[in-house]
């Protein structure tokens, strides 16, 4: 084959031209993708929302015959584009590799294109959480970091100070006072905090009922939970289920 041959259009790629040419139908502007992914490099929540909202104001890209699959196909390409800001971001690349493959199983998964045009708003909201939770570590030290990552890997279970001691192999007081004078939090607040953070998400994407959530993260009681969740919050869950957050995870504020 020649380099001339080599370089020749692909008739499909013509016809998919032609089609498009004929349509009026242009992609969006590849400032608007830029937007987005430097939004989601930074941790920039609204930043990110919004520029989403920019791209699905226009017509979308035909990728497949059947628009489910079309917009799979979009979004999976996007959560690789996701992936690759947050790599850029910090974010090791394990970590971000894993959370792209979950997402896109989820997305394997859907059945209805509604359910994926609201997921996609999820899908941004989680990989700038990943983001935002590799910038809080950057200015801790080592033994502060590595109680930061046990906790998050174990938030379903019923975390002590002296299990997180015993996994960094230090004292539980001298890692009660480190870990308060770095992140200006006790260890229990910090636990807890995380417990509410992570308790939103499962709120807004399922049925389970508040008290069955209060177990999941091993609180002492539902009336506990709430307690908690309405300290760091605002509101109660059940508030919480009903209001414009809610609805905000789910992406319909587009």
């Amino acid at each position: 084959m020649t380099r001339q041959e080599k370089a020749t259009p692909l008739p499909s790629y013509l016809s998919t031209r032609s089609e498009n040419l004929n349509q009026g139908f242009v992609h969006p502007p590849l400032d608007y993708e830029h937007e987005l992914l430097e939004a989601i490099r930074v941790g920039n929540e609204n930043g990110a929302l919004e520029a989403l909202r920019k791209i699905n104001a226009l017509e979308a890209a035909k990728l497949a015959r059947y628009p489910l699959r079309s917009k799979k196909n979009a979004m999976i390409a996007s959560c690789t584009l996701f992936t690759r800001a947050i790599i850029r971001g910090g974010v090791d690349p394990e970590t971000a590799f894993q959370l792209s493959d979950t997402l896109i199983r989820d997305i394997e998964m859907a059945t209805e294109i509604e359910w994926l045009l609201r997921f996609e708003y999820e899908m941004v909201l989680q990989f700038i959480a990943v983001m935002k939770r590799e910038k809080e570590t950057l200015h801790y030290s080592h033994i502060v970091n590595l109680s930061v990552y046990f906790i998050r890997e174990h938030l379903f279970q019923d975390l002590t100070l002296g299990m997180i001691a015993r996994h960094v192999s230090v004292h539980p007081s001298y890692l009660s006072d480190r870990f308060k004078r770095e992140t200006g939090m006790g260890i229990t607040e910090f636990v807890n905090r995380r417990k509410i953070e992570e308790s939103k998400s499962i709120l807004a994407h399922s049925n389970q009922s508040i008290s069955e959530i209060s177990f999941m993260f091993k609180f002492c009681s539902q009336s506990y939970y709430t307690q908690l969740f309405r300290k760091y919050t605002g509101m109660t869950p059940k508030a919480f289920r009903r209001s414009g957050e809610f609805h905000k995870l789910h992406g319909d504020h587009k």
